[in-house]
């Protein structure tokens, strides 16, 4: 269960320390005759940038709505929380909703590695491809957002998720308002931008009863290519709030297709790349340039100097996603709720890639299917091919949690179920020249041939155990554990040819103890030292052939031995900080909260496909357990008032996440000399501030985001230098006398990469050496929004 004698004895040192800090502590707050302080959760001072001042034994910070939707209406969460200490995200597109190239790190962990829910429904692990869930920004709404909160350390113990590691990314919806009133924004800007979103609030009505309704439309046309990323969403929340308990109902629809292009690729030595553009935009619509950027052969006719930096003729994500749950928080009695939450999820989508038949080892997989055949005639005779990936997932869940209150202790008992249907398929399609109806924004029918069929069922059960106990006014110790249990069975019902060998069965994976440990000691009336000491573990990947999925394995045998000899991923973390906050009479400064932490992580089995991946043949994976990583952090965060027009929050980041041991690559038996070598794409040094001020109904703010050099490579032989990028944000609240039918209203001004910085945002899938992918930074982009309230 991962209690090794190392581990005991590394934790009983960290809770040695933490206890004499904490004793030192209490002796001298013996003789300190000034109150105790009261929950910080409602002592600390407002603030939307960061509260700092939670009652939790975790690094725990949050964002509001109101600083949401002022870094850019519309924004997704994810994106957001990029203003908190510790995190790295990185996309493309300024909203950050384009998911093929999103990136997201926190204390050296990445997207797949991290817990996410939004109002407690899971979310899956985010990952492109997914198989378990959606995007924040699928399932809500970012202008029905209330706030996000990161757990950056650790997540609780009830976050619906396993994939946990290095924390959860917690999202909660607003609720329905008590008055009734409409909303209408919209939001025009750069490159054909229109955002248009309605919310209708019924108001109280019959006794506790409140609920809304919105719809969203957004338009962009990409910065770097000629597409146009779109999608219609829709969310209803129905609140009912009585003395008995309080039932929620959610319901979000999601409709939205993404055009993409190609990362560039890069290369050093032997591998170097003499062309490497800094966009990479496919050709659609420009049917005829297309036709004549192919040889007769299906081949770009400048290949030898493109090298593997050509053009598709087009790329797309198309997404539609329903989401709904129904949720009873029941009050038992004054001490006891008892609170259960079903939920449901159905999701169609599909990767579309139109390009070149003579590419990327394509030829060899024709071959098998149409030998000796002329393959530019096969698909079309233009040259061109579509791929096709589909994803169809059908999940639903339960998740029950019981609160106890007596004494001194508040003891919470939870279990979550959730069962995941899944289903991959690959399909090929021909692309004619009269075949028009092909595009990024089109569903292909009838295909050449299926590659792969891939069909998993996935059973989960997490349950948890927690006590918070009050041992003294001023001092709260908690300790708990959880259960992770993963039941989950593949099969191909189409498999790719010759072979036909991908694996079937069922893995089972069963973890009954993952404790934590911490406590939270009020040390004066403004300041709070915590701590916090948890075990994670990550279960596997349940995606047909592609990833880190024991089903993307070779052979039987290959799916056999993985069962019997390779590990969940796991991690030991430690945490401890101090809070505080002050009113202070220095001149103009007068007053301040802030969060200071560090941490130590200890990440062990980590898992790595150690023959690289081709997706044409999604058989060829060699997964093992790769040794650990060791890291080490702080995280400082805070805000300092300048009286009530001024305000400037800054969060300073250090991460050092370093590779434990070498690992020997594939069948060859290379050694792949990792030890020593930091992470790739998680920067040792960030620094990100939003300096504020306000006059009445005016208000403006500039954010800057410093993200330090990150490695490409997972020996560190090439390296992305640093970056740093400046937000604009100014608005106008125009105060509309009573008795018209218009409440409000207000116009806001957004301008993001002030300076036009270029360089690289998103690093792709890291290679051993030589050679990394990347997408660019958005250029300058400018946005103005109208916002009126009826």
């Amino acid at each position: 269960m991962g209690l090794s004698p190392r581990r005991v004895l590394r934790t009983a040192l960290f809770l040695t320390s933490a206890l004499a800090v904490l004793s030192a502590g209490l002796a001298a707050r013996a003789a300190d005759a000034a109150p105790a302080a009261q929950p910080a959760a409602t002592d600390a001072p407002s603030s939307d940038i960061v509260v700092t001042l939670k009652r939790t034994t975790r690094s725990s910070v949050s964002l509001g709505a109101i600083e949401i939707q002022k870094i850019l209406p519309g924004v997704s969460p994810l994106k957001a929380i990029q203003t908190l200490p510790g995190v790295l995200f990185e996309t493309a597109d300024p909203w950050g909703n384009n998911e093929q190239n999103e990136a997201l790190f926190v204390h050296g962990f990445s997207t797949q590695q991290l817990g996410y829910t939004m109002d407690g429904v899971p979310l899956g692990d985010q990952q492109y491809g997914n198989y378990n869930g959606l995007s924040v920004s699928r399932a809500l709404t970012s202008e029905n957002t209330g706030r996000v909160l990161l757990s950056s350390g650790a997540g609780d113990l009830g976050v619906a998720s396993t994939s946990n590691l290095g924390g959860a990314i917690e999202t909660f919806s607003a609720d329905p308002t008590h008055e009734r009133g409409a909303r209408i924004d919209e939001t025009l800007g750069s490159y054909k931008t229109t955002r248009t979103f309605v919310r209708l609030d019924t108001g109280e009505f019959m006794g506790g009863n409140t609920a809304y309704v919105t719809y969203l439309h957004q338009d962009q046309k990409a910065w770097d290519f000629n597409g146009h990323q779109k999608g219609d969403q829709v969310n209803a929340k129905y609140v009912h709030d009585g003395e008995a308990g309080k039932l929620t109902v959610f319901f979000d629809y999601s409709n939205k297709v993404e055009p993409n292009e190609d990362a560039t690729n890069f290369g050093i030595g032997t591998s170097y790349i003499p062309y490497t553009p800094y966009t990479r935009p496919f050709l659609y619509p420009d049917l005829k340039a297309g036709l004549s950027y192919l040889d007769s052969n299906g081949a770009p006719k400048a290949a030898a100097t493109l090298y593997s930096n050509f053009s598709n003729y087009y790329s797309a994500a198309q997404r539609e996603d329903y989401l709904g749950y129904a949720k009873y928080d029941w009050n038992l009695n004054p001490n006891v709720t008892w609170s259960n939450q079903l939920y449901y999820h159905h999701d169609e989508g599909r990767g579309l890639v139109a390009g070149p038949v003579n590419q990327a080892g394509l030829p060899t997989l024709f071959a098998v299917y149409f030998p000796g055949q002329n393959l530019v005639n096969v698909f079309g005779g233009t040259g061109y091919e579509v791929r096709e990936t589909e994803y169809l997932i059908d999940r639903g869940g339960l998740i029950s949690t019981m609160k106890l209150h007596y004494g001194g202790h508040d003891v919470e008992l939870g279990g979550w179920y959730e069962r995941v249907n899944s289903q991959t398929d690959r399909n090929w399609f021909p692309f004619a020249a009269a075949n028009n109806d092909l595009t990024p924004y089109s569903v292909p029918k009838n295909p050449a041939f299926t590659q792969y069929e891939s069909q998993i069922s996935n059973n989960v059960f997490v349950f948890h155990l927690q006590d918070q106990w009050r041992i003294r006014e001023d001092l709260l110790l908690q300790a708990g554990f959880k259960s992770s249990l993963q039941f989950a069975r593949g099969s191909f019902p189409v498999e790719q040819l010759p072979a036909k060998a991908l694996p079937q069965g069922e893995i089972d994976t069963r973890e009954y103890f993952l404790p934590q440990v911490g406590a939270v000691w009020d040390a004066t009336a403004h300041e709070q030292l915590f701590f916090n000491v948890q075990e994670n573990m990550r279960q596997y990947i349940t995606y047909g052939a592609g990833g880190l999925s024991p089903w993307s394995l070779a052979t039987q045998a290959a799916f056999d031995l993985f069962k019997d000899t390779v590990h969940p991923e796991k991690s030991w973390t430690y945490e401890v900080g101090l809070r505080s906050h002050r009113a202070l009479d220095l001149g103009p400064l007068t007053g301040y909260e802030m969060q200071a932490s560090y941490y130590h992580v200890d990440f062990s089995n980590r898992l790595l496909n150690i023959a690289a991946y081709n997706f044409i043949n999604p058989g060829a994976a060699i997964l093992a357990n790769v040794g650990s990583v060791s890291t080490d952090g702080v995280d400082i965060a805070g805000t300092l008032h300048f009286g009530q027009h001024f305000a400037f929050y800054d969060a300073v980041s250090y991460n050092r996440s370093i590779y434990d041991q070498n690992y020997i690559s594939g069948a060859a038996g290379i050694v792949t000399k990792t030890a020593g070598k930091s992470v790739p794409d998680s920067p040792d040094w960030m620094n990100k501030f939003v300096a504020s001020t306000n006059f009445g109904p005016f208000e403006a703010q500039i954010s800057g985001d410093y993200v330090g050099k990150r490695y490409a490579t997972y020996i560190n032989d090439i390296s992305v230098k640093s970056y740093f990028l400046l937000g604009l944000e100014a608005s106008y609240r125009f105060n509309v006398p009573a008795g018209y039918y218009v409440k409000s209203s207000k116009v806001s001004v957004n301008v993001t990469n002030l300076t036009n910085e270029r360089g690289i945002s998103t690093i792709g899938s890291p290679t051993v050496s030589s050679t990394y992918s990347g997408f660019p930074i958005p250029p300058t982009q400018f946005f103005v929004s109208l916002s009126a309230q009826f």
